[in-house]
């Protein structure tokens, strides 16, 4: 999981998850502000033997992270969203660097399809949330990247969590919230429903300046940053889930798709983007992994034919949890500071890869939607949710470094971990079991298509 660094971030005020519908969109186009009816959060309590981690739902989206070789990727392959951004810690197993483009080119020239539907306020509609950005501010800037990307994260974020809804049967909280520094998010947050223990979908649209702790690392590692007395204005955005469900036999998946952008002393910018998605199951399903993999590439292949292969090398050396000596799951793609070979194209190639999350995963869901499973099974589950715990505060660094940042915001940065794990002393899958194939396909990744 990529870094993830956090900023000061405001109380959040928590809503009803309702859909950015017209009336209220007409408000705000008036009176220029969010607003909506603010409900207190729930805590969720300990049961049973398995570890319940208490959390609000306020998952807040990712925010700023770790950085690649010479690079900065505002939020991780880690699961959760942070409240604010902004910090850079190295990746030096990363093995490959793309080259960073020194000024952004023109305003971009293709548009989607779901570009093309309508105005700005008329997509917002189907939204979870008013925009972190004011809708006028967005209409007026509606051929920027940093206003294309905010779209299409809105709306990655809505897609998901309406299928999601549309299995479980529940309703996503919305948790809509605020940066003094400049910016915010929104988090939606769905727990203990029918299909889904915790589901988690997380969007932040940050803006401020480079601490100088994040400019001395990046300029470490070869950047040439020169800011205008000493200041270097970013912006950083980007959508991030995590799903937890309570089936074993349906596998937990996660998903990161960021851009980020660096003003310099002569109004030159730096740019990039980053991502990925990765499957974790607790039984191997070579059909459900083909599935997965294959859509991935699938719109690897449209954009460069060595962009799956690198980029699923890249998921699988990132997701590895060292002490166990084996990976957090069954891998996906997972690439950063992504700027070549020009904006648009990185950015129709983040499209592309952003458009797979519900293909790529709801038909696995509903595949196992009605599988019977033993307590022995559900046992395993919460060994293995106990791994993806452990990878995520040991070695995720956006959690690490969130976490020792004074003013965080800690439910955000948390919002990856299940509601329930479990660690058992010595636990060792007998030898020919499902457990033990799926042990072994993490000891040893495989190439699944």
């Amino acid at each position: 999981m990529a870094s993830i660094v956090l900023l000061t971030a405001k109380q959040t005020a928590q809503t009803r998850a309702k859909r950015c519908l017209g009336p209220r969109l007409k408000g705000l186009a008036g009176a220029g502000g969010p607003s909506g009816t603010f409900l207190p959060g729930k805590e969720w309590l300990s049961s049973g033997f398995s570890l319940r981690f208490m959390s609000h739902g306020a998952a807040g989206r990712s925010a700023a992270g770790a950085t690649r070789r010479g690079a900065l990727a505002f939020s991780g392959a880690a699961a959760v969203t942070a409240a604010a951004v902004v910090g850079f810690l190295a990746n030096s197993n990363h093995f490959q660097r793309a080259e960073m483009a020194t000024k952004i080119p023109g305003n971009a020239k293709k548009k989607t399809e779901k570009e093309d539907e309508g105005s700005i306020a008329e997509r917002c509609r189907g939204f979870m949330s008013v925009p972190v950005t004011d809708i006028r501010v967005l209409e007026r800037r509606k051929d920027e990247m940093s206003t294309r990307m905010e779209m299409l994260i809105m709306e990655t974020q809505a897609d998901f969590c309406k299928a999601l809804e549309e299995l479980d049967g529940g309703t996503f909280k919305v948790d809509k919230w605020e940066r003094k520094e400049g910016g915010g998010g929104i988090s939606c947050v769905m727990q203990d429903g029918k299909v889904f223990e915790k589901a988690g979908v997380n969007v932040s649209v940050v803006s401020g300046y480079l601490t100088e702790e994040a400019a001395k690392q990046m300029r470490s590692r070869g950047k040439v940053l020169k800011g205008k007395d000493g200041k270097l204005p970013f912006c950083a955005m980007g959508v991030s889930s995590v799903i937890h469900p309570k089936n074993p036999h349906i596998p937990t998946v996660h998903f990161n798709y960021r851009y980020f952008e660096i003003e310099e002393e002569d109004g030159s910018k730096q740019w990039w983007f980053g991502g990925g998605t990765d499957l974790t199951p607790v039984y191997i399903d070579k059909e459900d992994a083909f599935h997965f993999h294959n859509t991935l590439k699938e719109a690897c292949d449209k954009h460069h034919p060595k962009y799956y292969a690198d980029f699923k090398k890249w998921c699988d050396r990132y997701f590895y949890v060292r002490h166990r000596g084996e990976t957090r799951g069954i891998g996906g793609i997972f690439f950063d500071d992504l700027d070549s070979p020009d904006r648009e194209e990185a950015f129709d190639f983040v499209q592309s890869c952003a458009r797979t999350v519900v293909p790529c995963y709801l038909p696995i869901v509903k595949k196992h939607l009605n599988d019977s499973f033993t307590q022995e099974e559900k046992d395993w589950q919460q060994v293995r949710r106990g791994r993806y715990v452990e990878f995520n505060l040991v070695y995720d660094r956006g959690v690490k470094f969130g976490l020792a940042t004074p003013g965080s915001r800690i439910e955000s940065i948390l919002m990856s971990l299940p509601l329930t794990a479990r660690w058992e002393y010595m636990h060792k899958p007998a030898k020919g079991s499902r457990e033990a194939e799926m042990l072994e396909a993490l000891r040893n990744p495989k190439e699944w298509v």
